[in-house]
């Protein structure tokens, strides 16, 4: 939902370099970078806790207070970018950007299509498409939505619904074109069977032969002459 905010609890981390972030790793802490007003400050931060503030209601989207060494002031923060290990999946760097609640920020948003089982195209066997996953918008911290939403419940056969047919909250700018497709609904493709490449091959094949012919090894064919028991004639023995 839009609007939730976090409290996030991070530290400075002191030591930089790629054995301290692989030892913090190891720890179950993930470090990362807060972008603010000032200079870059290298942050780390428990793997929970991360977690935590990062699966509520707004997911990635949420306001994050950070608070940094327990000072007890905060920085209104979102999750600028993430790196995740290609092996296991979990998150193994964070960059946090700071933000003023009362400007508008860019964020990218998840489309979700809803009503696609009623859709009447999908019931006559045609196949829902959706090129769109993600859009950009524009919009104040606070009123960047989770998800939007893209009602498909009324396509047909052959229609096609593009960017400028998502109705998006009040306060939330689209930044993409807005012909852009985001779902179609396609008629099923038909399997054509393979034509007979050879006619009449199958209907041949296990016939009678005509008549008069004889296959093969048939009984008018001529017979081997038989070997005489005592050897060739003509053959002299020793």
């Amino acid at each position: 939902m839009a609007g939730e905010r976090t409290k996030l609890t991070v530290r400075t981390r002191e030591t930089l370099g790629s054995r301290e972030t692989r030892r913090l790793r190891k720890q179950g802490v993930i470090p990362g970078v807060l972008y603010g007003r000032n200079e870059p400050v290298a942050i780390a931060v428990d793997e929970r806790e991360l977690r935590r503030a990062l699966t509520g209601a707004a997911g990635l989207h949420s306001i994050l207070d950070v608070e940094i060494d327990g000072t007890g002031s905060s920085h209104a923060s979102i999750l600028k970018d993430y790196q995740l290990d290609k092996v296991r999946g979990g998150v193994t760097h964070v960059d946090l950007q700071e933000v003023h609640l009362d400007r508008p920020i860019h964020a990218s948003v998840t489309v979700h299509l809803i009503g696609g089982e009623d859709a009447p195209g999908v019931r006559e066997g045609g196949v829902l498409s959706q090129p769109l996953r993600e859009l950009n918008v524009e919009a104040l911290p606070l009123e960047v939505p989770e998800h939007i939403d893209l009602d498909v419940s009324h396509m047909g056969v052959g229609d096609t619904l593009r960017l400028a047919d998502i109705v998006v909250p009040e306060g939330v700018t689209l930044l993409d074109d807005l012909e852009t497709v985001a779902a179609t609904i396609t008629a099923p493709t038909r399997e054509e069977e393979p034509e007979e490449t050879l006619e009449g091959a199958e209907a041949a094949e296990g016939e009678p032969t005509s008549e008069g012919e004889q296959p093969e090894g048939g009984a008018d064919a001529p017979a081997e002459p038989e070997a005489d028991a005592a050897g060739d004639p003509g053959t002299v023995e020793g």
